[in-house]
């Protein structure tokens, strides 16, 4: 069983930098691959962001490849994820996950999400 905790949301304007954090709670942390998505008013959860166990893969979205980077401190069992030249369609809710095997899905282990707003 896994617990995760997102904090680090806020509203920011365009152009500035943001970083998220999520805390994990539960065993073997360093397990599971990781993931960030997001949630815009109106629209489906996206993806973002992903890594293996390591951190030595990474998986960017091309919308925001470039500009966001998502790493982990497995000794810290927390996941970040740093956003750089935010722009106004990156407001959303941003959830992180724990890929529990396969696909991503309802069954892995999400957060409960941290708002980040980007005024233009």
């Amino acid at each position: 069983q896994l617990q995760l905790a997102e904090s680090g949301g806020a509203l920011v304007q365009a152009g500035d930098s943001l970083r998220l954090s999520c805390a994990a709670s539960g065993r073997a942390f360093s397990s599971y691959p990781m993931g960030w998505f997001r949630q815009a008013p109106g629209k489906e959860r996206e993806f973002v962001a992903a890594l293996n166990w390591s951190g030595e893969k990474t998986y960017y979205a091309d919308s925001v490849k470039g500009r966001f980077t998502i790493s982990r401190d497995n000794a810290k069992n927390t996941v970040y994820l740093q956003m750089n030249s935010l722009k106004p369609e990156d407001t959303a809710v941003y959830y992180c996950a724990a890929n529990a095997g396969g696909d991503w899905s309802a069954d892995d282990y999400w957060g409960q999400g941290t708002q980040v707003t980007v005024s233009s």
